[in-house]
Formats: C-alpha cells, structure tokens, sequence
C-alpha cells in the first residue's frame, strides 16, 4: 500500500500565501530544493487542486523556469515523470502530460489509488488536502515552515480537523526554514 503525503511549504504562522496571494517567502534555497527533489522521487502520483497544479503545470510548460539550475532541472524531470489527477470543476483540459481531470474528491477513490499503487501519492494544495485529511487519508505530513510571519492568508490546514501525529524526522536549512516530518498517530 502506497503512502498518501501532503507536502506543504507554510510560514511560521500556518499560511501557504499572504493575504494578497503571494508566497515568494515560500522559494527554497538549492539545499532545500535539492532535499524535497529526494523525497518527491518517489512519488508516483500527485494530487492537485486546480489552483495548485496551475502553480505547478510551469515545471512542465516553462523550460526557462526549469533550466534556471541543475537543481531545478532534477525536479522537473521528477515531477514530469509523476502521473497528476487534478481535482477541478471549471478545467477542461490538462496542458501537461500524465494528467487526468476529475470533477471531484472521492475518499472512497482515493483510498483504492493508496491501496493499489505501487509508490507513494503526493497532495498540494491545502484545499484538496482538507479534504483528504477530514476522510483520514493522510500518512505523512511533510512541513517546511519558513521564518517568516504573513498575518493571515491562505491557511495550510483546515480549523475543523483535531490530530495527534507522532513527529519522525526534521531538519533545519540554511536559509532558516525548518522540515517537519510528521506521521498519523
């Protein structure tokens, strides 16, 4: 059975974007980046919102953003080898290879993927990640939280949602950020 992980950059108070919708506090560091390339190569799917995988469609349709350093270069040709479901209603059509569209979040769906696949699942985006963690779906919590205080945004966790999780790694980079790697209790 394949681990479901909702990966997360997130200020120190809890937001993934400011309240005007910016996250540039959020850019990793090359050591940063070079350490999520290795966690994300084992993923085999990634979960989106349509709003996250708008965000991310660039490691695929940009090669100038793609080819800015080696490290950059790694983690697309990482996340273009990754098969995506997009959860949207409004999308028509993936601009991206190894995508499908589906109109909604089905628990029940999800939890056969997890059992069937034969490598980890990825979920961005706090929305669709609320979702997944109100049906007990998520493993793994990754956070990398940034030293950095928004004041309100774009939280990265649902208010409704009470979990106790067992901490089993962590990690401090250069540029302050601290990893959290967190396991459901």
């Amino acid at each position: 059975m394949a681990r479901l992980i909702y990966s997360v950059i997130s200020s120190l108070d809890g937001y993934v974007a400011d309240t005007e919708g910016t996250f540039d506090w959020a850019l990793p560091s090359d050591e940063e980046h070079a350490f999520v390339n290795d966690l994300e190569r084992g993923a085999g799917t990634h979960l989106y919102g349509r709003r996250m995988y708008e965000v991310m469609q660039v490691w695929e349709t940009d090669p100038s953003f793609a080819e800015s350093s080696p490290v950059t270069s790694d983690y697309a040709r990482i996340w273009q080898s990754a098969d995506k479901i997009v959860y949207s209603r409004t999308l028509t059509q993936a601009v991206t290879a190894r995508t499908r569209i589906e109109r909604e979040f089905d628990a029940d769906a999800v939890g056969r993927l997890k059992a069937s696949a034969d490598r980890d699942l990825g979920i961005g985006g706090p929305n669709l990640a609320a979702h997944a963690i109100r049906a007990g779906l998520i493993d793994e919590y990754h956070f990398f939280v940034a030293p950095v205080i928004v004041g309100g945004g774009k939280r990265a966790l649902p208010d409704d949602v009470r979990l106790t999780l067992a901490l089993i790694d962590e990690r401090r980079f250069d540029n302050g950020v601290v990893y959290l790697k967190y396991s459901a209790a």
